[in-house]
């Protein structure tokens, strides 16, 4: 009699239990390691400028933007164009209150004084921040920065660097300049490193081309998709970078479709750490 023949239901669905069986005997007698133990931890990147909250309504509307990142369930957001306490925006510490509002971590990178505060960038961040630091930049049309900070998002897992990006949007000479000044300042990290936010350059950039040339590796997005302006995009320049990472079957990064509380939309990316 053959024990993995039948035409019943019933027997099909014994047969499947006998082979399951036979297949976790073998694994277990073998020292493969379980399904289970293979399991990655996974993290939700977000990267937005959101343009201080000014939507494309001309209003400045702080937890309209906390409503976007909570949709989008983000562990760690790099974001541009962020006010502390400038009058335009309400004199509001715009990072302390986003953070406030989604129970996260902040920091905050000014690039210069304005009206009365500051205005720059910041990182909002679900792990505890081991460590931030501000890399200035060359300048363009406006002072630029960058901000790093230090997490590691799995208890025995290493060391990971989250960059807020936010280059010149005038010339491509100002933004290669940025570029070098960036690389320049990771150089030294042996830990993987992301890269994350407005880089106001397409993809075959000069300034893009440095970061490859350097060891960073652009992650594409899902149907080639745009990302500014906001309400029918048609040019890509807010990216993801990785540098560190080994991907088997590289993942998609995905543009939000929000058209109205910025005038660029949010990216995401779920990345997969080894636990």
């Amino acid at each position: 009699m053959n024990l993995f023949y039948s035409s019943g239901v019933k027997d099909e669905r014994l047969t499947r239990v006998f082979i399951t069986l036979f297949l976790f005997t073998c694994a277990f007698l073998s020292g493969t390691p379980s399904l289970q133990a293979e399991e990655t931890a996974k993290i939700r990147l977000v990267a937005y400028n959101i343009k201080h909250g000014r939507g494309m309504d001309n209003k400045v509307d702080l937890r309209r933007i906390a409503s976007v990142l909570r949709t989008l369930k983000p562990d760690l957001v790099a974001l541009q164009e962020i006010d502390h306490t400038c009058t335009r925006s309400g004199s509001v510490d715009q990072a302390a209150l986003l953070g406030d509002l989604l129970g996260m971590h902040h920091r905050f990178g000014a690039f210069m004084d304005f009206q009365g505060g500051q205005y720059g960038m910041a990182v909002l961040s679900r792990f505890p921040i081991q460590k931030s630091i501000r890399h200035q930049l060359a300048p363009g049309a406006e002072p630029r920065c960058a901000l790093e900070v230090t997490v590691r998002p799995a208890d025995k897992g290493p060391l990971l660097s989250f960059v807020s990006i936010h280059n010149d949007w005038t010339r491509e000479a100002f933004r290669v300049a940025q570029v070098n000044d960036l690389i320049a300042g990771l150089k030294e990290r042996e830990h993987p490193v992301i890269l994350a936010g407005d880089f106001n350059a397409e993809p075959k950039s000069e300034s893009l081309t440095r970061l490859r040339a350097s060891g960073f590796l652009i992650l594409p997005k899902k149907n080639n998709a745009k990302t500014f302006p906001s309400p029918s995009p048609r040019v890509e320049i807010d990216y993801f970078m990785t540098r560190g990472f080994s991907f088997v079957n590289q993942p998609l990064t995905e543009v939000h479709d929000e058209r109205l509380a910025s005038d660029h939309r949010p990216i995401v990316f779920e990345l997969s750490l080894p636990k």
